[in-house]
Order: C-alpha cells, then structure tokens, then sequence
C-alpha cells in the first residue's frame, strides 16, 4: 500500500501488512538514516503496538512527524487488509 504523509520531509510510506504483523515500510524523501531505522524497528511488529508507539510523536514546531505519520499509514494498510 502507498500512503501519501501530510506535513513532513518524507512525501510517501510504502508499506506491507500482513495479518495484522508489519511485513514492510519504506519511505521517500526525508531523513534516510533515521527512516531506514524507524522502518527495521517496526518490521515485525504487531500493527496495534507499532501505532500506540508511533501515534502523536512531533518533529520540531510541527504538528506531525514521520513516526506519527506512519502510524496512519499502518492504520491505513490494516483497514484496506481487511
């Protein structure tokens, strides 16, 4: 699934989910080392527990960030894997 983030660097989240587990993420644009380490974190992870992780997290003055934007887009991949 491809979400398309809001109010951040990155510009895109690819990502795969599988039976409620993050199977994939990738990110584009942003801050590569950072993404790339984000995204290894919560490969294997249970959906629900990578969100409540993710969801709320800020960068800077902003109201988003791109944990907290990738919280939507498994939020997302969970409902369209339904």
């Amino acid at each position: 699934m491809i979400y398309k983030t809001k109010g951040t660097c990155s510009t895109q989240i690819d990502i795969e989910v599988e039976g409620g587990i993050i199977k994939a993420v990738s990110f584009t644009n942003g801050c590569n080392g950072n993404l790339q380490g984000v995204s290894r974190l919560v490969e294997g992870m249970k959906c629900e527990d990578a969100i409540a992780k993710l969801r709320g997290i800020k960068c800077g003055a902003k109201n988003t960030s791109c944990p907290d934007q990738l919280s939507y887009a498994i939020e997302e991949a969970m409902k369209q894997a339904q």
